[in-house]
């Protein structure tokens, strides 16, 4: 039945209450214990029932009640503790970026964008690590005062809700977000009605409505197409995250680039700095190249110079089959009308993002495309930095593995969003608010050493008892809802206990995580968890993509192995990992357990939230542990060897995990001293957080993609852009003569003194005639390259030594410098000539290298 007409209805806050509208509405209060706490005392019980919602608690709560808490003195003074924390907050403008970077701003410098972001359990908008990446990034964004906006998409139903059934197979459930009882306010025009942005597809327009969620100071604009003005099919664009088909992707991915930069646009709001978090959003590199030629009158080369050296591209993908590729077919229907406002041919456009030979067959990459419009890239660990290079290193052909232009800078997570309550109060007392204004300071967290051995131990154990209260509360819930018999309901109070060695493993379960590998070998996992002296307990949670089948299938192999009567007490699968799970494991297991496939974990970053409380890792060394691992903060699995075979890689890894549990991790766990402390795994607790907390955090993180990144890039930026757009146009001018003469530079001759053998500490002086055709010496760069050979002969790895001028007569210039021999063994020499430019991001991007025969 339609109803005729439609309204909104919004709570009826009594006026000392008023401040609790503008806190449920910026989502500060999800990273400050004060705040939660607050409203858990408004209403402990609807505080529950909405899922940590305050908007929606707000018009849950009785008005009796809210007339109630108006009138309590004690519960109005803390709301004013909390709004005076709340405005100072957001009136501080002496933030961390004001004072390294010119004083406070208040336009955006830069755009971030996201297909997910996870910021807290009652905004549905995150699926796994890369949301909550994304959200962390915004919160600390806020905290250190980077002037940033984010964009991404709101989706009606998210991701989807995790149910099993009774033999353990993964069921979706998908509940729809109520946009009216989130913190979420829609943008208005000045007509009062909600703006829109549109998007052309096939034969049509697509609208899209545009709503804001804050955080802190962050502004998020989000995207949604479920509007009246879109046809049925199109209303559901925005409707599941990650869900449909490849052409649901496209077109969600058109509305993220495309229609996330005409929305800020829409808003007045011209950052100079784009940040793509992941390849979803590389159409955003398209639409502004597309907006600078149309505003400036510019060509295409010179609006791609221009867009190039502010974007930023951001890759979390460590293999090929996770990348998004599109067919020719499909980029056809879809941008066959778009690409000639470009200027170029349809091939043209093609090559910006091709890839042949992909998992997905040959198509246009976004990744490949992001890489190709944007100045600055980066994975997000030392590894997978690496890693990185050596996946798109075809796209730099003739350049180094070492030069190629992806750098890294390791995630981190937000610090203060995952240390538990308790913990927190510690380190409030001991380590003083630094730690909460600067958590990346080293000296700071030497102060952990302050902390009384028995207040950590006796802290950590309380976080422990709660997790397993709240597993046992989980697992006796998911029994009723599958309809389990009373005795099997009863039995889920017996499972797990407060006082034993507890193992945490939690993550999407994609196949490279590898869930079941501590079942390799099952009756020695029996005996390890059921050892009378050192028992061990497990507990698991995860979901798999719902097209995921062997994902699914060892889901439903854990939950039939944790039926085994051996395991039951021992073992237990949580459904539907949440941001609310995580939080209770990474807060109070003692051991973080991950055991991925080595090189195929860009980094993870769950591990770092459960350092954060003092929770010891056990992991392969991939992603960032492979970088943060030292003997004394944790244990790692195997060695930094890859395999070609999968089973015997599983089965030496399974064998060095069972070691690790059986002769490292109990044995210290329950070695107690005379007053009954695990002084070692405390000493192990203290190290780990010390070690840990200061770099893998998002204040670190952020902090160093403003230095390395955006500051750069802005700067870039408004030089090309001075005096319209002048040196933008000279640079794509410049590219195009360096271009049409290319083909023609060569490096003549090579003179280098001496003979075959040199000492240690003597100069190789280089001398090199360089053909340049109808190009300026100042046009390039002669370098020597030198170093180590390697078994091959090739010279892979070296040092660099710019080669100076001498002289230039006609269209052969000569060029002369010192190489200084700093180490023995057998050397490698090789020159090589670049295009050179001050306006350049890199010499590498223009594609350009002449290597000496």
């Amino acid at each position: 039945m339609k109803p005729i007409r439609t309204f909104i209805v919004v709570p009826s806050l009594p006026e000392p209450l008023a401040p609790l509208k503008d806190l449920a509405y910026n989502l500060w209060w999800c990273w400050n214990p004060e705040a939660i706490a607050l409203w858990r005392r408004l209403d402990p019980v609807q505080w529950e029932e909405t899922y940590h919602n305050p908007v929606k608690m707000l018009g849950a709560i009785s008005q009796e009640r809210l007339e109630a808490k108006a009138r309590d003195e004690a519960f109005l003074a803390n709301l004013q503790r909390v709004y005076e924390s709340f405005q100072q907050y957001m009136n501080d403008h002496q933030t961390w970026y004001a004072k390294n970077h010119g004083g406070y701003n208040d336009k955006p410098v830069v755009a971030y964008y996201s297909a997910e972001f996870g910021l807290t359990e009652s905004v549905r908008l995150y699926s796994g690590g890369l949301g909550m990446l994304a959200g962390d990034h915004l919160k600390s964004a806020s905290d250190l005062g980077i002037p940033l906006v984010a964009v991404g998409l709101l989706y009606r139903v998210g991701y989807f809700k995790q149910k099993l059934n009774a033999g353990g197979y993964q069921q979706e459930v998908y509940p729809e977000n109520d946009f009216h009882n989130m913190p979420l306010s829609p943008i208005l025009d000045a007509e009062g009605n909600q703006m829109k942005v549109t998007v052309q597809l096939p034969g049509r327009t697509l609208f899209c409505l545009i709503w804001k969620l804050q955080i802190g100071r962050v502004p998020l604009y989000l995207l949604d197409t479920d509007t009246p003005e879109n046809s049925a099919g199109d209303r559901w664009i925005t409707r599941e995250l990650y869900g449909g088909d490849t052409e649901t992707r496209i077109m969600q991915e058109l509305v993220l680039g495309i229609g996330g930069l005409r929305a800020l646009h829409a808003l007045d709001q011209h950052p100079c700095v784009y940040h793509m978090n992941e390849g979803h959003s590389a159409f955003l590199a398209l639409e502004r190249i597309a907006v600078a030629m149309e505003r400036h009158q510019m060509t295409f080369r010179e609006a791609l110079e221009l867009t190039r050296s502010g974007n930023v591209f951001t890759t979390h993908t460590p293999v090929p089959a996770g990348i998004d590729v599109f067919s020719k077919d499909l980029m056809e229907k879809y941008f066959s009308q778009y690409y000639s406002k470009l200027g170029i041919s349809w091939q043209e456009f093609l090559d910006l993002g091709w890839q042949a030979n992909t998992p997905k067959g040959d198509g246009f990459s976004m990744a490949v495309c992001a890489l190709n419009l944007c100045g600055e890239a980066n994975g997000v660990s030392k590894l997978h930095g690496d890693v990185s290079r050596k996946m798109w290193g075809n796209l730099y052909p003739a350049v180094p593995f070492q030069e190629i232009p992806i750098k890294s800078i390791t995630n981190g997570v937000h610090t203060r969003s995952y240390a538990s309550q308790e913990m927190s109060a510690l380190f409030d007392r001991y380590l003083g608010p630094r730690w909460v204004m600067n958590p990346g300071d080293q000296t700071v967290w030497e102060k952990i050493d302050m902390i009384p051995m028995e207040e950590l131990w006796r802290t950590h154990e309380r976080r422990r008892e709660r997790l397993v209260a709240f597993a046992r509360s989980r697992l006796e819930k998911q029994l009723k809802a599958r309809n389990a018999p009373p005795s099997e309901i009863a039995r889920a109070q017996e499972v797990l206990n407060p006082e034993y060695l507890t193992i945490g493993f939690a993550r999407r379960f994609a196949t490279y995580k590898r869930a079941t590998l501590l079942f390799k070998d099952k009756e020695r996992l029996i005996r390890i968890l059921t050892n009378k002296e050192r028992p061990i307990q497990i507990i698991v949670a995860g979901k798999a993509h719902p097209k995921d089948e062997p994902g699914k299938n060892y889901i439903k192999e854990i939950v039939k192995e944790s039926n085994d009567e051996r395991l039951r007490r021992h073992i237990v699968f949580i459904e539907d990992y949440d941001v609310v799970v995580a939080r209770y494991l990474v807060q109070g297991v003692d051991v973080w357990l991950n055991n991925p496939r080595r090189p195929q974990e860009a980094s993870g970053t769950s591990g770092m939230k459960a350092a954060a409380n003092g929770v010891l890792n056990l992991s392969i060394l991939d992603g960032w542990w492979d970088e943060a691992y030292n003997p004394g903060i944790g244990w790692a699995i195997g060695t930094r060897e890859e395999y070609e075979n999968a089973d015997y890689q599983d089965e030496i890894e399974a064998n060095s995990l069972y070691e690790l549990l059986e002769k490292e991790v109990a044995p210290t766990f329950y070695d107690l001293s005379s007053d009954h402390l695990p002084r070692r795994w405390i000493t192990m607790m203290k190290q780990c957080m010390k070690e840990i907390n200061p770099v893998f955090n998002t204040n670190r993180m952020v902090g160093e993609y403003t230095d390395r990144f955006y500051v750069p890039a802005d700067r870039r930026y408004r030089a090309l852009s001075a005096n319209d757009r002048q040196r933008a146009r000279e640079l794509a001018g410049w590219l195009d003569n360096v271009r049409s003469n290319w083909s023609h530079v060569r490096i003549e001759s090579i003179e280098a003194n001496g003979n075959d053998a040199h000492r240690v500490g003597e100069i190789l002086d280089v001398k090199v005639r360089v053909h340049l055709a109808n190009l300026k010496a100042a046009d390039v760069i002669v370098q020597a390259f030198y170093g180590q050979l390697v078994s091959d002969g090739d010279l892979s790895q070296g040092d660099i030594v710019d080669l100076q001028l001498i002289k230039q007569e006609g269209h052969v210039a000569e060029f002369k410098g010192g190489v200084a021999l700093a180490s023995s063994g057998k050397m490698g020499l090789a020159v090589r000539v670049m295009p050179s430019h001050a306006d350049l991001v890199h010499p590498l991007l223009t594609g350009h290298i002449t290597w000496a025969k």
